[in-house]
């Protein structure tokens, strides 16, 4: 699956691409759109982006996984041996446990306040366009017709800009949406 950014001038262009890309098969709940004027697109029947796909919330939370989960067993380890054995051998397992989850958890937590505010990279670079009244979509395509998705779109609107993230952006960026 890749994702696919589509830089719209106006709310028109926007639900035109949006049946377009009903009619190549392209599932509803794949398109988002992101733009300042989110209230006509929801009358028109188009996908608002959330905040899922607008900042890095999703990746965030997956890295304060990552690092909470070996920290919270670390910690439980640490408290068992500064407080000794007064735990017993089920109370270690379930304190070494507890911390685990705990760390965990509360890595998911902190790490998603943090990501809420990292937008993401395309929605970065195009913010200008954005504020100024463009729509920027964002697709999910199969790999097998990314290539035909995009030269139909840019064929039937040339004047749309399509990208997709690069390595480079990803770099030096925090963040893409999921």
């Amino acid at each position: 699956m890749q994702r696919l950014y589509f830089l719209s001038p106006d709310l028109d262009t926007t639900v035109n691409i949006a049946h377009e890309l009903s009619d190549l098969e392209i599932p509803k709940h794949q398109v988002h759109v992101t733009g300042r004027d989110w209230q006509e697109l929801a009358s028109q029947g188009v996908n608002n982006a959330t905040l899922r796909q607008t900042s890095d919330v999703v990746h965030a939370a997956w890295r304060g996984l990552k690092l909470g989960v070996p920290l919270g067993c670390v910690l439980g380890i640490a408290v068992y041996f500064a407080l000794g054995a007064e735990f017993g051998p089920l109370g270690v397992i379930a304190l070494v446990l507890g911390m685990t989850v705990f760390g965990g958890l509360f890595g998911i937590w902190t790490s998603t306040m943090i990501g809420v505010s990292v937008h993401d990279v395309k929605v970065d670079k195009f913010e200008r366009e954005i504020h100024d009244g463009a729509f920027l979509m964002m697709v999910d395509v199969p790999n097998d017709q990314e290539a035909s998705v995009y030269s139909i779109i840019h064929r039937h609107h040339p004047e749309v800009v399509i990208d997709k993230v690069t390595r480079g952006e990803l770099k030096h960026h925090c963040g893409t949406g999921a």
